[in-house]
């Protein structure tokens, strides 16, 4: 079967394509209204009271420094997911550029015309409308101009809080080690900022009177955009990661083998439990060891029609690394098997929930089963240990650490936090990093893609899905499969337990049914 092509990808896809560009619109727009809004203002305030403008400015200038994934993080706590948190976010990004243009414009215009206006005797309120303003507009449209584009580029992030946007292809296809997904978000969202960027750059050549009628018009395209991106209320309200989305273990076998179609929003797993627990969402895809399943009394349901394969982790690394480093493998080696389902639950409760550090955990898990010695410290080669951007990978890469520098001479450096597994795939391939923990559903699922047949073949037990990836990596990528941990961290959908109890829901066919019926 040839690989699919980025205009079949498209054309398959074009329907959800065309409702993230709205979504992707609508929170630009919304936001940027908003902030000009509330900029405007600033800055003629400012401009009027000149002994304000440094700590104004200074206070938008630090708001924009603040990286826009903690940003978000920081809406959650007060708005909660979806558009809310995003559109306040993208707003004070566009802050800045939108003051600061306005009080520059004002502040610049031509002192002699500002005394000829006062010498005709304008007040201060004739003097801000039929002269300042008309002759700053250019300069504040500039600004307005720069803050569109900026807003355009962050609302790819939107994705991250179930806001929407062209993020959710971006993100999707970072996890997936899809090209084409990638492409299917990046590409429309150069163009929306080239488009907005040209749009407005006709604006600011048009006369004042012609921008102020604007204000009559912007307000209704915000609130047909803001209607198109609405959300349907569904009785079950959903939420997925984008790479659950993606996958035939994820959200493609979901209905494809069971017909359920749940009309997820697309969430960070970094939120979706705690949202699941305030109520905001009703179901989730998640880990089946993590351990905010504990912490949030959340109830797994049962795949009764298995669609989840097994998820053993196990160290991945070169074959020719293992060559360079004599004794890594025996050192990689010691945590085989010395793990379970609930041991790495706990593990993980304790970072999600309790908050201890990967270190602290990895630690106590070392001295508890013997295996901790203190760091030879070392000054021979150093080996690069990576992970992906959860707790569980966390812990495991600070144990390998912790081991490494135990049991050998080695020097260890961890590249954590790598994103999904395409990022943490390629920066092995690239020698970016020398090892890392990786799932063998993942494995043969994302990075191989065999046929349906052979899925089927191999996912009958986890040691023909270890055999049949180890070998395929090895003979395709020069890549080994260290011996398994002994935990098994499959997909899972999960809710709410009080709900599910109430609903009777026990297994993902009950949820179909239940669905059905409403």
């Amino acid at each position: 079967m040839s690989e699919q092509s980025f205009w079949q990808f498209i054309t398959e896809q074009h329907e959800k394509l065309l409702t993230q560009v709205v979504q992707h619109l609508g929170l630009t727009f919304l936001s940027l209204f908003l902030a000009i809004m509330i900029g405007v203002p600033l800055g003629i305030l400012i401009a009027r009271k000149r002994e304000l403008s440094g700590s104004v400015l200074g206070m938008a200038g630090i708001l924009q420094t603040i990286p826009s994934i903690a940003l978000l993080g920081f809406m959650i706590p007060v708005f909660g997911i979806g558009a809310a948190p995003a559109i306040v976010a993208l707003l004070i990004y566009a802050l800045l550029p939108i003051i600061r243009n306005t009080y520059t414009g004002i502040t610049e215009v031509d002192p002699a015309v500002t005394e000829a206006a006062k010498a005709m005797g304008m007040n201060g309120k004739q003097l801000l409308f039929k002269v300042q303003l008309p002759l700053a507009m250019p300069v504040i449209i500039a600004g307005i101009r720069t803050a569109a584009v900026i807003n355009v580029g962050v609302a790819t992030l939107a994705s991250f809080v179930a806001a929407g946007g062209l993020g959710e292809f971006i993100f999707g296809g970072i996890s997936l080690n899809n090209t084409h997904m990638i492409l299917a978000g990046a590409i429309p969202a150069a163009l929306l900022a080239v488009l907005l960027d040209q749009t407005i750059t006709v604006l600011q050549k048009l006369s004042y009177q012609s921008v102020k009628k604007l204000k009559y018009i912007i307000p209704a395209v915000i609130g047909i955009v803001y209607l198109l991106t609405s959300v349907s209320n569904h009785k079950i309200k959903a939420g997925f990661t984008p790479e659950f989305m993606g996958r035939q273990d994820g959200n493609l076998g979901l209905r494809s083998v069971y017909g359920l179609d749940a009309h997820p929003l697309v969430v960070s797993d970094a939120i979706m439990y705690k949202a699941a627990y305030e109520k905001e969402l009703d179901l989730i895809s998640g880990y089946s060891t993590d351990g905010r399943i504990k912490a949030f009394d959340l109830y797994v349901l049962e795949d009764d029609r298995k669609i989840f394969p097994p998820y053993f982790a196990a160290p991945v690394i070169k074959t020719k690394t293992l060559e360079k480093f004599p004794g890594l493998e025996k050192t990689l080696n010691l945590l085989a098997g010395k793990f379970n389902d609930s041991i790495m639950t706990e593990l993980n409760y304790k970072a999600d929930y309790l908050k201890q550090t990967p270190e602290k955990i990895a630690k106590d898990f070392l001295m508890k089963t013997n295996l901790y010695k203190d760091p030879r410290k070392g000054n021979s080669q150093t080996i690069k240990i990576g992970s992906k951007i959860f707790g569980e990978q966390y812990i495991l890469a600070e144990m390998y650490k912790m081991l490494i520098e135990g049991y050998t001479d080695y020097k260890v450096e961890t590249k954590t936090g790598l994103g999904g597994t395409k990022i943490c795939f390629d920066a092995l391939m690239n020698d970016a990093i020398d090892v890392y923990p990786e799932y063998t559903g993942t494995g043969l699922l994302v990075l191989l893609k065999p046929s349906a047949k052979m899925i089927e073949e191999v996912s009958k037990s986890p040691e023909k899905t270890l055999e049949y990836v180890n070998r395929e990596f090895q003979k395709q990528y020069g890549i080994e499969w260290l011996q398994p941990l002994g935990f098994n961290n499959a997909y899972a959908l999960m809710m709410r337990r009080k709900q599910a109890d109430e609903l009777k829901i026990k297994t993902i066919s009950d949820l179909k049914k239940y669905m059905d019926s409403q």
